[in-house]
């Protein structure tokens, strides 16, 4: 097949062949499909240990999409990235960026830029990337809802507890999922068709997060992901699923993408809320 000339065109032909790719190949394009970012900026070898496959696989991957070498198709990711900024001058420095040698920051201040950098690119990320449409659907389900049940454990607990705090501040029914006691079945053993789910898990994604969700696609609930892939396995059980890149500096990976979205979530609500009742 002819190689992509645009980062759309490549994206969609990856997702058009996924299910026909090698098991290490549909690994390589889970990881392209979801993090533009790493692409563009990372080398080879970096790309390789974040995806878990050889560097071989890499170009193994990019052949068969019809590029000499993985270089080669990294060159649509750099493009796309420095076509979406809109100012000549944060054009040239991006530019600049992609082209300078990585060096994992030491000092406080150098990790305290990094991050600040890499988390300016996921909320632009973010706002650039989610639908309007699924936005209103989410605050849609959510106003609907008889009850919301917020479902993230591990390093997205703090996500769920923000989003039971906000919404409970909304004087909406909210329940934090959080198996205290191993009970995770039996704090949603009362879930039903009119209700909401809220479901936060990222990359290793929590077994107990993928058993609740089973539990309450059975009950006919309603469901809202915020995941970080679009083959995570959240997202076939959503009714509405967001997927979040969150900025990542080393092995470390922040929050304040996901933390922006809940806020969004919870203002809009609040909103719409507001609108319903002054009919």
């Amino acid at each position: 097949m002819s190689a992509a000339t645009n980062l759309t065109e490549l994206q969609d032909q990856i997702r058009s062949r996924y299910g026909n790719l090698s098991k290490r190949l549909q690994q390589v394009a889970g990881y392209v499909l979801d993090n533009t970012n790493s692409i563009a900026f990372d080398t080879v070898a970096v790309i390789a240990q974040q995806a878990d496959v050889p560097p071989s696989t890499l170009i193994r991957f990019a052949n068969a999409f019809g590029f000499s070498g993985f270089n080669e198709m990294k060159q649509l990711f750099r493009r796309n990235l420095v076509e979406e900024t809109a100012n000549y001058t944060d054009r040239v420095r991006l530019f600049k960026e992609l082209e300078a040698e990585q060096t994992p920051p030491e000092r406080p201040q150098a990790i305290l830029q990094e991050f600040a950098r890499a988390n300016a690119q996921a909320m632009q990320q973010l706002a650039a990337h989610t639908p309007q449409e699924k936005l209103e659907q989410a605050v849609e389900l959510l106003a609907n809802a008889d009850n919301i049940y917020l479902i993230g454990l591990r390093r997205s607990f703090s996500i769920a507890s923000y989003l039971t705090y906000a919404l409970r501040h909304l004087e909406r029914r909210a329940f934090l999922i959080d198996g205290l006691g191993g009970m995770y079945k039996e704090q949603l053993s009362m879930i039903g068709p009119n209700d909401a789910v809220i479901a936060i898990s990222f990359s290793p994604y929590a077994p107990e997060t993928i058993m609740l969700n089973e539990v309450a696609a059975d009950a006919g609930a309603k469901q809202i992901a915020i995941t970080d892939s679009q083959i995570s396995p959240l997202a076939s059980f959503s009714d509405v699923c967001f997927v979040v890149k969150e900025a990542q500096v080393d092995a470390f990976r922040s929050q304040s993408a996901s933390l922006c979205l809940a806020q969004t979530l919870t203002v809009s609500l609040a909103f719409e809320l507001e609108k319903r009742t002054a009919k």
